[in-house]
């Protein structure tokens, strides 16, 4: 599917978003806060859009998504940003390698957002950091109402005017109805491995920004078989967030 929608991807996005992806790129790069020297990656990276600010202070940084596609326009039009194929399930980097994960728009679209969570544990090395960009459901019921009218009616007609393959945003509607609200999604990322979750929305809610903190401990389970446990402390929420842990 990504494949056929990359010649117009980019292009696609900034009208289906009514130009606001924008901020919410701005946002995600705030929140990461990559700093000089660090390893960041951004996953479900698409043709490196998102990638490209991430490294603006000095961070190296790596996109990375499935899309063969995506990739290939990406180097295309940024021949010196690294990119490199992976699959979220299986990514192909050593253990602790980044100081940083991002996924904006992609884990909705993993065959397996509780396993991906658990793999992206997996390459951040403890005290590292998470942001995930996501679509969701405005929580105020009458703009939420008027939102879901924007989905099902305004979104498909603009669709066909921008992509390459209209088809392929029919599913947009609907997944975003059927992914979780902010309190679990908080919940699913404590659950892999994370610390210190909080999330604030954007746009009034059309878009939810958590941050996260990757604990101590390693995530899965332990050589016999049983879940292993990590005990953090737990810090100040990143500020502009709603602070999610509860305290234990």
């Amino acid at each position: 599917m990504f494949d056929a929608v990359a010649p117009r991807y980019d292009l696609t996005n900034t009208v289906l978003a009514l130009g606001r992806d924008r901020s919410w790129r701005a946002a995600t790069v705030a929140a990461v806060g990559a700093a000089a020297g660090e390893s960041v990656l951004d996953l479900a990276a698409g043709t490196g859009t998102s990638t490209v600010p991430l490294g603006v202070q000095g961070a190296r940084v790596v996109g990375c998504d499935l899309s063969l596609g995506m990739l290939r326009a990406g180097r295309r039009r940024r021949p010196g940003l690294r990119l490199v194929a992976g699959d979220a399930l299986a990514l192909p980097f050593a253990d602790g390698a980044f100081d940083a994960v991002t996924i904006s728009f992609g884990l909705r679209n993993t065959t397996d957002p509780v396993a991906a969570l658990a793999e992206i544990a997996r390459v951040t090395r403890p005290g590292g950091r998470l942001v995930v960009c996501e679509f969701s459901a405005p929580s105020w019921p009458p703009f939420r109402r008027l939102y879901l009218g924007y989905l099902l009616g305004a979104l498909p007609a603009l669709s066909r005017l921008a992509s390459s393959d209209p088809a392929a945003y029919d599913y947009l509607a609907e997944s975003i109805r059927a992914w979780p609200d902010r309190e679990h999604l908080a919940a699913t990322i404590r659950g892999a491995g994370f610390a210190t979750v909080a999330w604030r929305d954007l746009t009034g809610g059309i878009v939810v920004l958590h941050r996260a903190v990757r604990s101590g401990g390693v995530a899965g389970r332990d050589a016999d078989g049983g879940a292993d446990h990590t005990t953090t402390t737990r810090p100040p929420a990143p500020a502009g967030l709603t602070d999610t842990m509860a305290t234990s």
